[in-house]
């Protein structure tokens, strides 16, 4: 078995509030941290009914001061929703505070809705495109920001010295994120380490992987190209109860990509009992051919032969196993038990 880690949007379900689902990912981060996995990944998603993970470095501090050993990080910052200066000390601030421990995961999209990203960005957001095309400069400012020794630019007829925090001892390690050749290519050209996200697309992965590993230029902090895999997983005693316990999950991507509401998650009596029309039955099996769905052994085997297919050592689980009736609303106790079973 290759290393785990934990990818967690915070999923919010039928009855259950923001804090509840907040209280839910900390008892699921300490169950990462106890079981041995290597780092614990919160995303950023926005002005989304069943996605409470609005704020990375909010939920980071807080993760990261309900655990012990683990590694906990963004997966990813969206960047051009945000100053670079601001997740720099934002960051530097998480990694003085929790040293070794933080990850900075960015991503080059922009994770929600144009009303939202207006107002994320105020008055100042640039053109449309143009935080998208400066992002390469964006990924090498907070770089420079985050070390020990800052950067010095030129304001007017001075040059002043800038840091993100006064006297850093060490720095959060970045990461590039993507699902498309782009980041791929800008990860390999800044020496950086890079994850695709195989666990939304399923498609395209080992292209991007291997593009970055052939084209990868070396840099002090990383001599050697990093990367690892994202998948979705559900694992139970049977496989029977696996895929009902990733239905609700199942059916929240499934009207994703058709355009469908994005509400709550159901539970999974809800969620069994309305089911998959017929013409959705190829989009179910294409997801249960790409996730792991199943009992404890095969599913050990299927996220060690998943490693072993696209070279990595370490695999990111999103444990996408959804809640029955009767759950408390502040514990997600399938999500929990998919981690124990693949950690075996």
């Amino acid at each position: 078995m290759p290393a785990l880690s934990v990818l967690d949007l915070i999923p919010v379900r039928t009855g259950q509030s923001s804090g509840e689902a907040i209280r839910a990912s900390v008892a699921l981060a300490r169950t990462a941290d106890e079981l041995g996995f290597r780092r614990f990944w919160v995303a950023e998603h926005h002005n989304t009914t069943s996605v409470a993970a609005t704020n990375p470095p909010v939920l980071i501090a807080m993760l990261a001061g309900a655990t012990d050993r683990i590694s906990v990080g963004s997966g990813g910052v969206m960047l051009p929703n945000h100053s670079p200066l601001v997740i720099a000390e934002q960051f530097a601030l998480l990694e003085a505070a929790f040293p070794g421990r933080i990850d900075l995961g960015i991503g080059r999209a922009p994770g929600t809705d144009a009303l939202t990203r207006f107002v994320l960005r105020g008055q100042e957001m640039e053109d449309a495109g143009e935080a998208v095309n400066r992002f390469p400069e964006y990924v090498s400012d907070i770089a420079m920001l985050m070390r020990p020794e800052g950067v010095e630019l030129a304001y007017g007829q001075h040059r002043q010295s800038l840091r993100a925090t006064p006297l850093a001892t060490s720095v959060a390690r970045m990461w590039l994120l993507g699902s498309s050749d782009y980041s791929a290519r800008l990860a390999a050209q800044q020496g950086l380490p890079y994850v695709f996200a195989h666990h939304f697309f399923g498609q395209g992965t080992e292209k991007a992987l291997d593009f970055y590993r052939e084209n990868y230029q070396p840099s002090e902090e990383h001599p050697e190209p990093r990367t690892f895999l994202t998948l979705n997983a559900a694992v139970a005693e049977t496989k029977e109860e696996a895929v009902r316990l990733a239905t609700p999950h199942m059916q929240a991507m499934i009207a994703l990509r058709i355009g469908g509401s994005f509400e709550a998650q159901r539970t999974v009596d809800q969620a069994v009992e309305i089911g998959f029309p017929a013409a959705q039955q190829s989009m179910v099996g294409a997801m249960l051919e790409k996730w792991v769905v199943d009992e404890p052994v095969a599913a050990r085997q299927r996220v060690g032969a998943f490693a072993e297919q696209f070279g990595v050592d370490e695999v990111m689980i999103q444990p996408v196993a959804g809640a029955v009736a009767g759950d408390p609303v502040d514990r997600f106790p399938a999500r929990e038990e998919t981690l124990r079973l693949l950690a075996g």
